[in-house]
């Protein structure tokens, strides 16, 4: 018996507090993840940083006794000037002399990076004035974005997902979780198809030092907001319709930052993904005060004795009490005289 017992108090125990349980699962896994992409970027990256580190001294070493003259000291404060100039997209190399970081094209540029949160790093401010702008301009701008991107999104869902499944789902009848789903999956099958492999193909074409694959790269990586900076398009020497170009990738920016929104909007909407995610959210509990009102009224429910409560009820079901008739000493007329 208190076997049993212990055994119901146990599943009821796990039974309220799974969505915990589930949440400290999802949390290992995340930590797993982790754990798992940087054991793999380790891996397979720290080899090529060997072997780029052991190629700059040779090159450094070769320099040194190709010029007596010049010490090993000076050259040291010569590239570190360069380097500190390169992080804020500065180069002393003749074939970036040419094209400017802050005309207005690539200022423009710079500022959709920034409200929408990519930052590829290659270019920053130099100047306390223009940091200072940058913070406060980030600041308000930010919110605004997003306020923006929720606008558009919204009224594109309405005929891009919405009014879709809903036709289908009332013309032919059928499921619409299930069409829901197929829709999604056709939904990412164009938005891929527009804004990775097309745009690849034509960022390969018109990059000279970039194959497809760096391509597919440098379009994941700025629609997913990562912006690591290691790959800028319009930033080679003499790069035609350089300002017509930079124009054109801020406006393929803000597009497919949208339309990477309406898919992602439209996958959290299926209901398979809405069961998922139940799983690790905390449930809506009732306000204390109606709770702890409800918890009033039941003990001093269960605190009443049993005849207080028949009575109560007795006289719930009988709407009308019964008087004594009031009769007139010398006969039977109700009426007092």
């Amino acid at each position: 018996m208190l076997q049993s017992l212990a055994g119901n108090s146990c599943v009821r125990l796990i039974q309220s507090n799974k969505s915990a349980y589930y949440f400290l699962f999802l949390l290992l896994g995340y930590i797993l993840y982790l754990i798992f992409g940087a054991v793999v970027f380790s891996s397979v990256e720290l080899p090529y940083e060997d072997l780029l580190r052991q190629r700059l001294r040779d090159l450094k070493r070769q320099f040194l006794q190709e010029h007596e003259c010049l010490s090993e000291e000076r050259l040291e404060r010569f590239l570190s000037k360069a380097l500190e100039a390169s992080n804020y997209g500065v180069s002393i190399l003749n074939n970036a002399s040419a094209s400017w970081n802050w005309d207005f094209t690539s200022s423009l540029f710079f500022a959709s990076t920034v409200l929408s949160t990519t930052g590829y790093g290659h270019t920053a401010p130099l100047s306390d004035g223009g940091k200072a702008f940058c913070i406060i301009y980030s600041v308000i701008g930010i919110p605004f974005t997003l306020l923006f991107l929720t606008a558009v999104v919204q009224r594109i869902m309405v005929y891009s997902t919405w009014r879709p499944v809903m036709y289908v789902h009332m013309r032919w009848g059928l499921s619409k979780p299930l069409v829901a789903l197929v829709h999604a999956t056709m939904l990412a099958v164009v938005a891929v198809s527009c804004f990775f492999l097309i745009p690849a193909a034509i960022f390969s074409a018109l990059e000279e030092n970039w194959n497809f694959l760096e391509s597919f790269y440098f379009c994941f990586i700025s629609l997913s907001t990562i912006g690591l900076g290691d790959y800028v398009p319009g930033e080679a020497f003499n790069q035609k319709f350089r300002e017509l170009y930079k124009l054109g990738i801020t406006v393929y920016l803000l597009l497919g930052l949208i339309a990477m929104l309406v898919v992602l909007e439209t996958f959290c909407e299926l209901q398979q993904l809405k069961q998922l995610r139940k799983m690790f959210y905390l449930k809506k509990e009732k306000p204390q005060d109606r709770l702890a009102i409800m918890e009033h009224d039941h003990l001093a429910f269960t605190s009443m004795p049993d005849g207080t409560i028949n009575s109560s009820q007795e006289d719930k079901t009988e709407p009308f009490v019964d008087f004594h008739v009031l009769t007139s000493p010398g006969g039977d007329d109700p009426m007092i005289k």
